[in-house]
């Protein structure tokens, strides 16, 4: 298969479901995940929706007399391959219901928990497929380049993706640190990363953000800070001693509009101390960056800047001028 992500996927799967899932390689090619649900189907889905695997490896709308029907054996089964036959060794994991696999391929699990978080009952797995896009923060990292940074957008608008090339481009000519709490954007394994995330990039995983935050402030001393999903005042905390010590950070929250980010305590907070330059808002379906706006007056926003109008040629910004980043200035 082309997919080194779903040929990671096929080796955990059972071979009932192995097999048409190889057999439907071109459908596949394109999916974002595979979800195998408890006493139903297997979903492939994809940016134009989900659709359900056939034992003959064709993709079916709805359920039919050829659609596979996942079951509880099955799903144990996969989960003893996912912790390597000891579940005793990846108790973290089956608390979390999350697994790190090779290539970057995440698997949720959900079901039901006991009291002390541990798995019970199978109702589900999604395997969440990675692909580094490798070039899709070029344009933003030029227009942008040596200022902090918030990436807005809806569920599924490529936050991450970008937010990861970014750490690539910085990462490749300054001093920086990945705060990867869930493991998704470097999917660490073994101390190694997965995805290209910069050679002079330092990446903690396993940690809260506000944890690894302080501790990379304390101990890696980073030009710039990576980080995904902030989401609280802890992590503001943690934002507030890092520009304290002249760390600039670049990090993406939950928010499709001026409007929505603002109604975000957190980042108000943030954005009234000059924690972000500069808010670039991603189109839907991770088509790219919609708008960038200016964030350095949080009380009167100034008005968009069209991205056509911001954008340099990736040939301006050398490693000598990402090396002196404070002083360029867009």
């Amino acid at each position: 298969m082309k997919c080194t992500s779903i040929m990671t996927i096929c080796s955990y799967m059972t071979e009932d479901i192995r097999v048409p899932l190889m057999k439907a390689e071109n459908a596949v090619s394109e999916a974002s995940e595979i979800r195998l649900y408890n006493g139903r189907g297997a979903a492939v889905c994809d940016r134009n929706g989900c659709r359900f695997l056939c034992r003959d490896g064709s993709l079916s709308a709805k359920i039919n007399s050829g659609s596979i029907m996942v079951t509880t054996e099955q799903l144990k089964n996969i989960l003893s391959r996912l912790s390597r036959y000891s579940v005793y060794s990846h108790e973290k994991e089956l608390t979390e219901g999350c697994f790190v696999l090779e290539n970057g391929v995440r698997v949720g699990i959900s079901g039901t928990f006991s009291e002390g978080g541990k798995l019970k009952d199978i109702s589900s797995m999604n395997f969440r497929i990675a692909r580094q896009v490798i070039g899709c923060g070029d344009e933003l990292f030029s227009s942008t380049c040596g200022r902090s940074l918030i990436i807005c957008g809806a569920v599924n608008s490529g936050k991450t993706t970008i937010l990861r090339d970014l750490c690539r481009l910085y990462g490749n000519a300054v001093k920086c640190t990945l705060i990867d709490s869930r493991n998704e954007i470097a999917a660490v394994i073994k101390g190694k990363p997965a995805n290209d995330v910069g050679m002079l990039t330092d990446i903690i995983t396993g940690k809260s953000r506000h944890d690894g935050i302080i501790s990379a402030v304390r101990t890696l001393s980073p030009g710039y800070i990576f980080c995904d999903e902030i989401a609280d005042s802890s992590d503001a905390e943690a934002i507030r001693e890092g520009i304290g010590c002249g760390v600039k950070f670049i990090a993406t929250i939950h928010a499709d509009s001026v409007e929505e980010l603002l109604r975000r305590s957190v980042v108000r907070t943030l954005l009234n101390i000059g924690a972000f330059e500069k808010a670039a808002f991603l189109r839907s379906g991770g088509r790219g960056v919609r708008e960038i706006r200016s964030m350095k007056n949080v009380n009167k926003i100034c008005g968009s800047e069209p991205y056509s109008d911001m954008r340099i040629s990736m040939g301006n910004v050398t490693v000598g001028q990402l090396q002196g980043l404070s002083l360029i200035h867009i």
